[in-house]
């Protein structure tokens, strides 16, 4: 596992991204084409900033990307869709219209935020699934008809209650584990698409 671990740690640093989750969206979007060329993409849990480097390049200039994250950092998108940056915790408000006035609805919305994990298997599961949860109302009032949703969650207790919630509003649902995770990780990512508005 080390050397799958070694091959994707190298292979951002060479391609220019700061973190190798970068090919958990990649591997999504070349298999379900999440991203479109002048879609408005909304990415929670931005920072260190490769998910919104990667998705600015897709949708290219006529798009939109803005990251929201607590902790603050520069994020160089180089080239692509204007990337706006939004410091603070999207469950507040306030943040939450922060991002609203810098765009109202997305085509796009994607998230790698995790917990700040305790070590204990079943909080840290149960704080991952909160997350989720509130990925899926933003989702509910942000995204455009048609859009997709993609987030990592940590698979345990309760989480097929989310994957019904989210089959109640869009007409695909799938679980997926990207090949760039980690085996023995419990993180999967809810992939969710064609919001049906």
């Amino acid at each position: 596992m080390k050397q799958v671990q070694d091959f994707y740690f190298l292979k951002a640093r060479k391609e220019g991204y700061p973190a190798r989750s970068v090919y958990k969206l990649e591997e999504a979007q070349r298999k379900f084409s999440l991203l479109r060329p002048g879609d408005k993409v909304l990415d929670l849990g931005c920072q260190p900033g490769s998910w919104s480097m990667y998705a600015a390049r897709v949708v290219g200039v006529r798009g939109l990307v803005v990251g929201v994250d607590i902790t603050a950092g520069p994020i160089k998108t180089r080239g692509g869709a204007p990337f706006h940056f939004v410091l603070g915790d999207i469950t507040k408000e306030s943040v939450q219209e922060k991002v609203k006035s810098i765009c109202p609805r997305y085509q796009v919305l994607i998230s790698d935020m995790a917990p700040r994990t305790t070590g204990n298997r079943w909080a840290d599961q149960q704080q991952s699934l909160r997350l989720a949860e509130t990925v899926l109302e933003l989702a509910a009032d942000w995204l455009q008809p048609g859009g997709h949703l993609y987030c990592k969650v940590f698979e345990g207790e309760d989480f097929q209650e989310l994957v019904a919630t989210a089959r109640r509003s869009f007409s695909r649902v799938k679980v997926f584990k990207p090949k760039s995770s980690r085996a023995e990780s419990r993180e999967v990512f809810l992939l969710a698409m064609n919001h049906q508005g």
